[in-house]
């Protein structure tokens, strides 16, 4: 398998999760009017707090392997291939 379209398949799939993320952080902390322990919403709010974090982290990740992706195939045209004593005179 290409190692190109290989990392392509893995940034969709990150930009899906960082979707799936903004849909944790959109919902409601408490979804009843009953009274809820302090415990369990400041579990809820950890949550949201991750999930946010977490989408900020994997988009910045996307960002940087898809510019790595674009300036693999900006250099690729120019590689000079040169023997070991080519690649080592001055």
């Amino acid at each position: 398998m290409n190692t190109k379209e290989t990392k392509k398949k893995i940034i969709l799939a990150g930009q899906k999760a960082v979707e799936e993320l903004i849909k944790v952080a959109r919902e409601k902390i408490v979804d009843s009017n009953d009274e809820i322990s302090a415990d369990r919403l400041k579990t809820a709010a950890a949550t949201k707090k991750l999930s946010i974090l977490d989408a900020f982290e994997i988009l910045t990740r996307i960002e940087q392997e898809e510019q790595m992706l674009n300036d693999e195939s900006a250099d690729s045209p120019q590689k000079n291939f040169r023997g070991f004593a080519e690649g080592r005179s001055k």
